[in-house]
């Protein structure tokens, strides 16, 4: 079930719009953009993006060069006001994975930052500076200070590039009706308005730091603080100047978890804050509580995809249910299937894992140049197979137990997520962090294995203790019977566990 999805407006970010008609009127004067000591008002953004967007109109596709700096916003929303589809790359790819996504992509050029260092990967791209110190009375500009007609909600918007766990990074093409419906989605979960202050540290190269850390706020006509680079002094010091929203992956909000009990400076300023949202991974119920218990807010969870941009959410009126993500957002239709991929799971019993289908406005369009990986990934009636596991409460609550590819393990004839051990596991003394694979087994057919770091590397808990632990807080068949001890887990950009990595170690 789902509720009717809020009607976007016509473009995609009012407030600018109405700094670009009326230069001398409020909204040009409202907070926009700040990193660290630089910042621009609506009337300033506009001043940026006009020339911007006017150079690179007409192009096939850009590519965004997406440095944590106000250039990349700049970039991104002048390419967006120009009708533009951009292409965001990540600055720490590889010359490999950079150049299958410029041959991929085929972008007519790339915006950096003025003075950036750009490798030999896109040295073939016509190379045009973001320029955010510049001069422009955006009222003496002429046509180019209009945005025009809005270009149809169904034109890219962005062509995001998958993480390429199981072969080349998938361009997903994102319509601009999948931003609106979305951020507006979001609003209506969050009670979101043009009076919020979002701080985040997050990277722009990706849904959750560039979508609804940057673009989220301008079409709200609020403001966003990017931190640069996110450490715990700087979420203290925004929140207690009047930030009011914080967006974090687990490994942010584990170290805010871990910094609380000596840092009363940072427990006061959560506690300030309106609203904190974790998303692009599971935060562990540990971390949950911890904070909670430390700042009397509790994490907010969402869940999304690069392809589906968001499907649920803890509503700021609802339950902020640790462990679980919420339920669908205006919109968003959510079924949960068989293995089969075509019978629905009809019991919402807290228990019965399906894997996550989502039908809506919010989905993209197709994967760039893969017509093939396009059709496998929908049904036939339109649903797209996520290939996330997860079971429904009976009230709806969405609670995800992990990947179909990687966290679901077969052994005794169960079907059991891997997440939901982790988070037991986490709430042993002796575990730091932990990560849930499944390994082949000729009498389970596969067995759980535990990949720990020891809170205390010197003296690490046993297997047979996790293991009674384990079963002692769900079920004996959950136990891990293996226990690899490990200095870090393997991680990327966003905080996600790489389990192929382990697995594979």
């Amino acid at each position: 079930m789902s509720s009717p999805s809020p009607a976007p407006s016509p473009a995609l970010f009012p407030a600018l719009t109405e700094a670009l008609a009326d230069p001398d009127g409020g909204a040009a004067h409202r907070p926009a953009l700040r990193f660290g000591d630089r910042s621009l008002t609506y009337g300033e953004l506009a001043a940026a993006v006009v020339p911007l967007a006017a150079r690179v109109g007409g192009a096939g596709r850009v590519a965004v060069w997406a440095t944590p700096t106000l250039e990349t916003a700049v970039a991104v929303v002048a390419a967006l006001l120009a009708g533009v589809p951009a292409v965001p790359l990540n600055p720490k790819s590889g010359g490999s994975e950079l150049g299958h996504i410029v041959a991929d992509s085929a972008p007519a050029l790339v915006l950096a930052a003025p003075g950036e260092h750009l490798p030999e990967a896109l040295a073939s791209l016509e190379r045009v500076d973001a320029d955010v110190d510049v001069d422009v009375d955006v009222r003496a500009t002429g046509p180019t200070a209009s945005p025009g007609p809005e270009p149809d909600a169904e034109l890219p918007a962005l062509v995001v590039y998958t993480s390429g766990t199981t072969g080349p990074p998938k361009g997903a093409v994102i319509p601009r009706r999948a931003v609106a419906t979305t951020l507006d989605a979001l609003a209506d979960a969050w009670r979101w308005t043009g009076d919020d202050v979002l701080v985040h540290g997050l990277p722009l190269f990706h849904v959750h730091g560039l979508i609804l850390g940057i673009l989220g706020p301008l079409r709200r006509g609020g403001s966003v603080r990017h931190l640069g680079r996110f450490d715990t002094a700087g979420v203290t010091r925004e929140l207690s100047e009047g930030a009011t929203m914080l967006f974090g992956v687990p490994t942010m909000y584990h170290r805010i978890a871990e910094s609380l009990p000596g840092d009363p400076a940072l427990a006061k300023a959560l506690a300030r804050a309106r609203l904190l949202v974790s998303g692009s991974a599971a935060l562990p119920v540990h971390d949950h509580e911890r904070i909670a218990q430390a700042t009397g807010r509790r994490v907010v969870e969402r869940y999304g995809m690069t392809e589906t941009l968001m499907n649920t959410s803890v509503r700021a009126d609802g339950e902020p249910r640790a462990g679980t993500v919420g339920v669908p957002l205006p919109g968003v239709e959510l079924r949960l299937t068989e293995e089969d991929g075509t019978t629905v799971l009809e019991a919402y019993d807290g228990e019965t894992v399906g894997e996550i289908q989502v039908r809506g406005p919010n989905l993209f369009t197709e994967y760039l140049n893969r017509p093939d990986a396009t059709a496998a990934a929908f049904t036939g009636d339109g649903w797209f197979r996520t290939g996330d596991m997860a079971v429904r409460d009976p009230d709806g609550y969405v609670r995800i137990v992990g990947r179909k590819a990687t966290d679901l393990i077969k052994s005794g004839g169960y079907k059991i997520g891997a997440g939901e051990i982790e988070n037991a596991l986490l709430e042993h003394p002796g575990v730091r962090e932990a990560a849930v694979t499944g390994e082949p087994d000729a009498d389970l057919g596969e067995r759980i294995v535990a990949w720990i770091v020891p809170a205390d590397p010197q003296s690490p808990p046993s297997a047979a203790e996790l293991a009674d632990h384990v079963a002692g807080r769900l079920a004996p068949h959950k136990r891990p019977r293996v226990v690899h001890h490990l200095d870090v887990l393997p991680r990327n950009d966003m905080g996600k566990i790489m389990k192929r990595a382990l697995a594979h170690g």
